[in-house]
């Protein structure tokens, strides 16, 4: 693709997440021609359509698809992710998914597979990776990983497969620190396995590092930190707004929203922006995203490790 030709692309839902922090991304990048809009209930399509300004509202993946698009963002529930993704791939564009990418390994891998055969890219939407506060303490950490790492994702209530729907950010970051992971050793406690009251796991990773997941659905606010310790430095995120790095001598503290004066928004703060510029420079430069398919097929398998030794529903 020339870099003087726009970038056609779609979107697929028109939900929470879309609403919030996609439709309004998207208009801003001078490079994007908005196409398509798509949901099930045409109506609110068209309500969503008038907010973002896309040029068509349609309720198929045939009429999506045949808008001549370069790439198309789905943003739809998991359940809907395997089906969508793959129709999109074999119809020859770009796909940017929601995680997660399948609600089983054996359709994430077949996504995986599919992205190879079909040419085309497949990125995973795990934002966390791309938020400014999650990058600048990646960045403290270049040479040398962190040896080690703890991750907590709390709520105050608990949904359907808590720890798949939830914690998987934390997962993905803690394989975006850390490296591989070698042994697993978790728990859980429930009294339904869909509807867990916490996860918590010990992973040991290959390079000897050690991290500890915390993902409690007990806990009386929503909260995102994550602690790196390494090379006698430290790194401490309180999502999304914050770090703050300390070595012996010194600690220096960065936060988003003085810095956008007062006006930070959520959509950059926990990483949407930076992610979809990723994607869309990735189509257009022909380069591989850094959350591909088979990097985020890693995560959904060490998700299904943590599962399995908590003693919840695999990803089966």
């Amino acid at each position: 693709m020339t870099n003087d030709k726009k970038i056609r692309i779609g979107v697929i839902g028109v939900g929470y997440v879309s609403k919030n922090n996609f439709l309004p991304v998207l208009p801003r990048f001078d490079d994007v021609e908005f196409v398509g809009l798509m949901s099930k209930d045409i109506e609110n399509t068209r309500r969503a359509q008038r907010l973002c300004g896309a040029e068509h509202a349609v309720s198929t993946l045939g009429e999506m698809v045949d808008l001549n698009l370069d790439c198309a963002f789905v943003l739809t529930p998991k359940a809907c992710h395997a089906e969508q993704i793959s129709f999109l791939l074999e119809h020859g564009l770009d796909v940017y998914s929601e995680k997660p990418m399948a609600t089983t390994l054996k359709d994430a891998a077949h996504m995986v597979e599919l992205a190879e055969k079909t040419g085309h890219k497949l990125m995973i939407g795990f934002n966390r990776r791309y938020a400014p506060v999650c990058q600048k303490a990646k960045a403290v950490y270049s040479e040398n990983p962190p040896e080690v790492i703890i991750a907590q994702k709390n709520r105050p209530a608990t949904e359907y497969r808590a720890t798949l729907e939830n914690a998987i950010h934390m997962v993905d970051l803690m394989r975006y620190y850390g490296g591989e992971v070698k042994d697993v050793k978790a728990l859980s406690k429930f009294t339904d396995p869909y509807y867990e009251t916490f996860t918590t796991a010990q992973l040991e990773f290959e390079n000897g590092a050690s991290g500890m997941l915390i993902a409690a659905r007990c806990s009386g606010q929503w909260e995102e930190t994550i602690e790196l310790h390494g090379s006698n430095r430290s790194a401490f995120i309180k999502m999304p707004d914050s770090v703050t790095i300390t070595d012996s001598e010194e600690q220096h503290k960065t936060a988003m929203t003085p810095l956008a004066m007062g006006w930070a928004r959520s959509e950059d703060k926990l990483g949407f922006s930076n992610a979809i510029r990723h994607f869309l420079d990735c189509v257009r430069d022909n380069k591989k995203p850094m959350t591909d398919a088979a990097d985020a097929y890693k995560t959904h398998e060490l998700l299904d490790r943590i599962l399995r030794s908590a003693g919840l529903p695999a990803m089966d």
